[in-house]
């Protein structure tokens, strides 16, 4: 099929157009390179410099493109950021998605996977979270993402859309050429390897008193490569189902201090870590079960290892330009 990745210039957009072209997809990226990177986007896709938030400009790249599908992965990420300006993730993620929405409609487009987020959930309620869990976000960015999904849902309803939504927390890890590049970056894995290459003088971890094993917070880290995977499966997969919605996750959580240690282990520099107090909001554990996702798309992790994560991570930094 003939597919459409928005934000395929951005660090998971660009992995999973690279997935897409393996399997056998032709794949156009759209992309307004306001935080992609022209050179992340496959050699065999057609590239195309638009705001997917553009009515005009979307609308002219949807009608010319003859798509049989769109991944959405265009959008604002920073939940600490949407709490600043909210007004920007709900005019660009709400906004933009229903602006692409409705020109993939015109144009005859009838499946459409967004990359969500975990975020939807807010505090979970129990662990790991499934995908019936209560959908209450504590941040913008979590209800910017669950609002994309509730008009997908009236979509299909009255449109006959087929969709799906993929809910993961926190990508990682990297395959050649295609590392995480994000100014300012605020992703723990790639803050601590900048500890590594002398680049920040330590690591801070925010709270060292949670009820876990090490006293730091829990997160579910997957490979970006397993989450690409995914997204394929996932479009493929609207070919005998209408919808498709599950979390993407790891099977387990790591700690910071797990994180940390995994990296001095990798690079085998020191990596100082200095201990501060909680951050506001932050919940002591959130992992996701990916029953679903095993079950309906036949999907697995295929690089769970922590280690292997932040390696691939740390090799994509120093590989040779």
């Amino acid at each position: 099929m003939h597919v459409l990745v928005t934000g395929g210039a951005g660090y998971i957009g660009a992995t999973t157009a690279a997935a897409l072209l393996d399997a056998g997809h032709a794949v156009t990226v759209a992309d307004d390179l306001s935080a992609g990177h022209r050179e992340a986007v496959p050699g065999q896709a057609t590239f195309v410099e638009v705001d997917v938030t553009d009515p005009a400009a979307i609308d002219e790249v949807a009608g010319d493109g003859g798509f049989d599908a769109c991944l959405h992965f265009a959008a604002l990420i920073e939940a600490g950021e949407s709490m600043r300006a909210p007004e920007r993730f709900f005019r660009v993620n709400t906004g933009g998605s229903a602006t692409l929405l409705d020109a993939l409609l015109r144009h005859g487009v009838t499946r459409f996977v967004l990359s969500s987020t975990a975020a939807v959930y807010g505090e979970p309620e129990r662990l790991p979270i499934t995908e019936d869990d209560a959908l209450l976000p504590t941040n913008a960015y979590g209800e910017s993402k669950l609002l994309v999904e509730r008009m997908l849902a009236w979509h299909h309803r009255i449109h006959g859309l087929r969709y799906a939504a993929l809910r993961y927390f926190n990508a990682a890890g990297a395959i050649p050429g295609r590392g995480e590049r994000h100014d300012p970056e605020t992703h723990l894995i790639p803050l601590v390897l900048q500890v590594a290459e002398g680049r920040r003088d330590h690591i801070t971890l925010f709270g060292t008193d949670y009820p876990t094993e090490d006293g730091t917070a829990v997160r579910d880290y997957i490979h970006v490569a397993d989450l690409a995977d995914a997204h394929v499966r996932a479009v493929e997969q609207l070919d005998t189902h209408g919808t498709v919605i599950c979390n993407l996750g790891n099977g387990r959580g790591f700690s910071v201090r797990e994180v940390v240690e995994a990296a001095r282990r990798v690079t085998g520099h020191p990596i100082p870590a200095e201990e501060a107090p909680r951050r506001a909001g932050d919940p002591a554990v959130l992992v996701a079960s990916s029953d679903r996702a095993r079950q309906l798309l036949g999907w697995r992790p295929g690089r769970p290892d922590l280690d292997v994560i932040v390696s691939d991570a740390w090799t994509e930094r120093h590989a040779p330009t």
